[in-house]
């Protein structure tokens, strides 16, 4: 906080002073607030611990604007536990506490009813070109973003840089040195914040020991965006000190029918991850991941769209050497086939296929949709490819999203989810609980001020 702090008071007479002479100087202040009021319930049919939870949260700031060039933004996010189970006692069946109530709130500090952070202190100067951002701010990239499924989202702390020459191209750079993860209160490093969510079991099959043994100073990201002929293409590349690099590119094209009743959807990802340095620790029982690890990814789509009606079939497949992993702390699963509640890092290797079907009712501004995927991992007892020690499933998403035309601040998302194993072995508890067997419910409404 505090380089971010003597970042921005350095930057001060830029704000005041790059203005060119015959723009007038204006100041105006925008306050910003945002309510976010978030229902979460995981029951089981069986004897495992159910948990529900209500939980609240609310930023208040204000961006400070300077002619046209320059921006200041600073808020605080306060965090109410208000109603819920005692979602942080261990199941007394598996002696593990459940892995979605939870995460409504402080992981750091277990417990705590009432609590706070600051967000955004950012200063930005956009120009006919340049875009250049210091301090704490919203990031979105395909593998660190604001997976925004709890009651903030995930922030960063460092600087962000846009050039963009013309309306085709733009070139986009960051460098990280602290986040907020989802929901907590504090900042860290990014290797201080691997391992705040579960850890699962190692490549040996012992419970994994990185929390807090992670050494990865920043993340830097490298990325082209880039209107072609046909489609869309993104290419990134992400390093996260001392763990791992990772190459990323995605093409999106719209084929239009010629009949105006709507349009083909395509799209192609392709990934390829390396580990980097040690790992995160010298020690092979401590690291996060193993420096040789080389691991590819390969996803589609194909589908169809009018004005009320989307939907696409999705695949994807991984392989290599070791496991796949992005820390789940740095945001969600950005292949195709990524549903709700649900990620896929962690294998070595994995297949899914994914329906994805969505209705919009215009007059309304209400939008119903589903997920149906299907999920083959790794033989669950095989820990070098299965970290999470996760059976083969299948997943079921029912939701909608509504945004009443008469209160325009108000925003509500209901999402409805099933999962279920899909081979015949017998499961433990442990591998039952928290993973599949469950129907999990989240309610969620929005307000927001500018």
């Amino acid at each position: 906080m505090r380089r971010i702090l003597m970042g921005i008071i350095f930057s001060s007479p830029f704000f005041l002073l790059a203005q060119s002479q015959g723009e007038q100087k204006k100041f105006s202040v925008i306050p910003q607030v945002h309510f976010r009021t978030f229902w979460m319930s995981t029951t089981y049919p069986g004897k495992f611990k159910d948990d529900y939870s209500l939980g609240a949260s609310l930023s208040v700031g204000a961006k400070l604007t300077y002619g046209s060039n320059w921006s200041l933004q600073s808020s605080y996010r306060g965090f109410a536990d208000i109603w819920s189970s005692q979602i942080w006692e261990a199941s007394p069946i598996t002696g593990r506490r459940n892995r979605y109530e939870i995460g409504l709130y402080d992981l750091q500090n277990p417990g705590d009813r009432v609590f706070g952070s600051f967000e955004r202190l950012t200063i930005r100067y956009k120009g006919q070109f340049w875009e250049v951002a210091l301090g704490r701010m919203d990031i979105n990239t395909p593998w660190v973003n604001p997976q925004d499924g709890r009651l903030s989202p995930t922030l960063m702390e460092g600087v962000s840089v846009a050039y963009q020459p013309n309306e085709n191209l733009v070139f986009s750079a960051w460098y990280i040195d602290r986040l907020r993860v989802r929901g907590m209160s504090q900042w860290t490093n990014p290797g201080e914040s691997v391992g705040i969510f579960p850890v699962a079991r190692d490549p040996n099959g012992m419970p994994s020991q990185y929390f807090g043994n992670t050494l990865s100073k920043r993340i830097t990201i490298m990325e082209v965006t880039k209107k072609l002929p046909k489609g869309k293409l993104q290419v990134s590349q992400t390093q996260a000190h001392n763990i791992s690099s990772t190459f990323w590119a995605e093409w999106n094209q719209k084929w239009s029918t010629g009949d105006k009743l709507g349009n083909w959807l395509s799209g192609v990802q392709v990934g390829y991850q390396s580990g980097m340095g040690e790992g995160g620790n010298p020690d092979p029982i401590l690291r996060y991941k193993n420096p040789q690890d080389k691991n590819w990814l390969l996803s589609t789509r194909i589908g169809f769209e009018t004005k009320r009606l989307e939907t696409h079939l999705n695949f994807t497949k991984t392989g290599g050497k070791g496991r796949w992993l992005n820390p789940r702390e740095w945001g969600k699963d950005p292949w195709f086939t990524f549903i709700p509640r649900e990620r896929n890092e962690g294998y070595e290797n994995f297949e899914a296929v994914v329906l994805y079907l969505a209705y919009n009712f215009p007059k309304t501004n209400l939008l119903i949709y589903a997920h149906s995927g299907i999920h083959w991992l790794p033989d669950i007892n095989d820990a070098p490819a299965n970290k999470y020690a996760f059976p083969s499933y299948r997943q079921v998403n029912l939701g909608l999203k509504w945004k009443p035309k008469k209160w325009e601040k108000l925003d509500f998302h209901l999402l409805l989810m099933n999962k279920e194993a899909i081979n015949s072995t017998p499961l433990t508890p442990v591998q039952q609980y928290n993973k599949v067997g469950m129907i999990h419910v989240s309610g969620i409404l929005n307000w927001r001020l500018h």
